[in-house]
C-alpha cells in the first residue's frame, strides 16, 4: 500500500533496478537467532515484485509475500514460476495495517523499504509506522525476529546523488521518513526489545545503475526510487532538463562525482532487528 505512489503504473519497470539488496544482513540475523531455518516461517510484509520473498525462500522454510497491490504481486508470482523453490513460496493479497493473518504465524517478519509509503505528510507520530510494526508483534510469535530496511532521514539528505536534482520532492520523503530514534522508541511500544542497527556504508539501493548520470532520463530507472513519485511534472521536467544539459556540456560525471561525495560516509539505507520477547 503506497498513499503516493501508483505501484500499478510501476510494477512493470520496479526491477529494472532494484533487487534484494542487504538480504544478506537478514540471513546473517536469522542464522545467528535460529541456527536451523528449515522451520523458519518468514512474512515478506509489503513484498513488491518479491525481490526479497524469493531470496529468502531460498534459506527458510516457508515465506509468505503480502502486498496490496495486485500488479505487483502478479510480477512477483511470475518471477516465482520461473525459478525453483520447493513450494517454500506463497502470496497474499492484503494490507499492512490489517495482516490477514492469526497471532504468531511467523517466526520473522521483513518490511523492506515499504514504511514511508504508509505516511501521510504532516501527520504526527508516524501512525502507519506504528500500526505495521504493532501488526507485525502480533503475528509473531513469542522469540520472533523483525526487519526493517529503511532510509534514515541523515541518508536521504546526503546518500542519493540524484536527490539535489529534485530537493522538493526529496524533502517531501524526509517528512515521510521517521527520525531513526522515533523508530526505536516505536519498535520498543510494538512489544519488541533493544533493536540492532547495520549500515553498510557500501550498499546501494540501485545496484550498479546508482551512478549513472544518464539514468534518471528512463522511466525504468527512475521507478527504483520512490522520491521521483513525489516530483510534480515541473519539478521534473527540470531536473531531465538539467541532466540533458550537462550531458551535452560533458559536465554530468562531475555532477554525479560532486554529489556523490557524502554516500561512503552515511550510507544509503538502515537495516534494523528487533526480536519479540520470548
Amino acid at each position: 500500500m503506497s498513499l503516493y505512489e501508483n505501484y500499478a503504473q510501476t510494477a512493470g519497470h520496479y526491477d529494472s533496478t532494484r533487487s534484494a539488496t542487504g538480504s544478506e544482513i537478514w540471513l546473517g540475523h536469522l542464522i545467528s537467532h535460529f541456527g536451523d531455518l528449515r522451520g523458519v516461517r518468514m512474512l515478506d510484509a509489503g513484498c513488491g515484485t518479491g525481490n526479497y520473498a524469493l531470496e529468502m525462500a531460498r534459506h527458510v522454510g516457508q515465506v509468505t509475500a503480502l502486498d496490496m497491490n495486485q500488479q505487483m504481486l502478479a510480477e512477483a508470482r511470475t518471477k516465482a514460476a520461473a525459478v525453483p523453490h520447493g513450494g517454500r513460496i506463497e502470496f497474499r493479497n492484503g494490507q499492512l495495517l490489517d495482516m490477514p493473518f492469526a497471532d504468531g504465524s511467523f517466526d520473522a517478519v521483513m518490511f523492506n523499504q515499504v514504511l514511508h509509503h504508509l505516511a501521510r505528510p504532516g501527520e504526527a507520530g508516524f501512525p502507519g509506522y506504528r500500526g505495521a510494526l504493532q501488526q507485525a508483534a502480533r503475528v509473531l510469535r513469542p522469540g520472533g525476529v523483525v526487519f526493517v530496511n529503511i532510509c534514515s532521514r541523515t541518508q536521504m539528505r546526503r546518500g542519493f546523488w540524484y536527490a539535489s536534482l529534485i530537493p522538493e520532492a526529496r524533502d517531501r520523503v524526509i517528512e515521510r521518513t521517521i527520525p531513526s530514534r522515533e523508530l526505536r522508541i516505536a519498535l520498543q511500544e510494538a512489544g519488541f526489545g533493544p533493536a540492532s542497527r547495520t549500515v553498510p556504508l557500501d550498499t546501494v539501493l540501485l545496484g550498479a545503475a546508482a551512478l549513472d548520470g544518464e539514468g534518471p532520463l528512463d522511466t525504468g530507472w527512475r521507478a527504483g526510487d520512490s522520491i521521483w513519485a513525489l516530483a510534480t511534472e515541473d519539478e521534473l521536467a527540470r531536473a531531465l532538463a538539467k541532466i540533458s544539459g550537462m550531458r551535452r556540456s560533458g559536465t554530468l560525471q562531475e555532477y554525479v562525482r560532486e554529489h556523490d561525495r557524502d554516500r561512503p560516509d552515511v550510507g544509503q539505507v538502515t537495516f534494523w532487528c528487533a526480536v519479540q520477547p520470548a
